[in-house]
């Protein structure tokens, strides 16, 4: 890490530190952790004082393991926090069975006492089982919001990078929550020491609440085309009531011909073919991330029978949407069992 600035970045000034409790849940993402963790430490570093601090938190109060097997000693158990404290949620692999009764009755009373709190990667699914999202805006790991958006229906669920939603904040996982940890240090002390926290990070584009989570479709299918671009963004936002070939092509005033040709020359596959593959996608989301039932999940994603959807399933996958979920062991993976980075 290179040397700290000669001339200190000036903050303002505060009787007391800044405090934040994270907590950390089982098989937690690591990369979420430390991305929320180590821009306080360099605001205190580059500050020349303790403006923030820090404890960890967990169930029993020992330890925590995260999803690369390192593991953390913790500071507390679930005994009742500051009011002025901020609670992050760390969340990970394995959510659903990670976010425990007590630790949901946990964060339930610390919201009554009026703490902000927040979930970070897939902690916000434990922020939204406690009820702590109803009526806000959040966001979660776009490999994630299918099955989220199916169970917290009262959650206004967006694709951004971070939320900060009055008390409630969320952030998408993986580097989000280093952006959403500038975003707290330019409000507390100016945009000036969250830059120069960049800096030392060597973090050259700060990302706002503006920004998605996900890679623009040209970049993500390594084509920059934009009538397909268009033709994918429909498919995407029509998945419980497909499209037709004809109906998309109309909508970018081309031909059902010339949108198979376009199809053909860059995906090597037809706009059906395409299509079926985004459905099927999400239904394997579905049934991982959820407890719904084959045939709601296949109504979910646009099938008008669940024989069509186990043979559509069958013929991508080589099993069946039953097995599938047999072999995942829902429901007690559920919501971010897929999730690695």
């Amino acid at each position: 890490m290179p040397t700290a600035p000669q001339k200190a970045t000036q903050v303002k000034k505060s009787n007391a530190p800044r405090r934040f409790v994270l907590l950390l849940l089982d098989q937690f993402t690591m990369l979420s952790f430390a991305g929320a963790i180590e821009p306080l430490r360099v605001a205190n570093r580059i500050s020349g004082e303790e403006i923030y601090s820090w404890k960890l938190a967990g169930e029993g109060g020992v330890s925590a393991t995260c999803s690369n097997g390192a593991s953390f000693k913790l500071d507390m158990g679930l005994e009742e926090v500051d009011r002025e404290d901020i609670v992050l949620v760390c969340g990970g692999m394995d959510v659903q069975k990670a976010a425990t009764k007590p630790v949901i009755n946990w964060l339930r009373r610390e919201a009554r006492r009026g703490v902000t709190i927040g979930g970070l990667c897939t902690g916000a699914y434990a922020v939204a089982k406690a009820g702590l999202l109803d009526g806000k805006k959040a966001t979660i790991h776009w490999e994630n919001q299918d099955g989220f958006a199916e169970e917290f229906e009262n959650v206004k669920l967006t694709k951004s990078i971070f939320v900060m939603d009055g008390n409630r904040w969320s952030t998408a996982g993986g580097t989000s929550s280093l952006d959403l940890m500038l975003k707290v240090i330019a409000t507390d002390h100016e945009e000036d020491l969250a830059n120069t926290v960049a800096d030392q990070l060597i973090y050259s584009t700060i990302r706002t609440d503006q920004d998605t989570q996900r890679l623009s479709i040209p970049t993500r299918i390594g084509v920059r085309h934009p009538k397909l671009s268009q033709v994918i963004q429909m498919m995407e936002s029509n998945i419980e009531d497909p499209m037709s070939p004809a109906d998309l092509a109309e909508e970018v005033g081309m031909s059902t011909r010339q949108l198979e040709r376009l199809f053909r020359r860059y995906l090597n596959r037809s706009p059906k073919r395409y299509y079926m593959e985004l459905r099927l996608q999400k239904a394997r989301n579905l049934l991982m991330q959820t407890d719904m039932s084959v045939i709601n999940v296949a109504l979910a994603c646009g099938f008008a029978s669940p024989s069509h959807f186990s043979k559509c399933y069958r013929s991508h996958y080589n099993t069946t949407p039953y097995r599938e979920r047999g072999t995942q062991g829902m429901p007690a993976l559920g919501i971010g069992a897929r999730l690695s980075f």
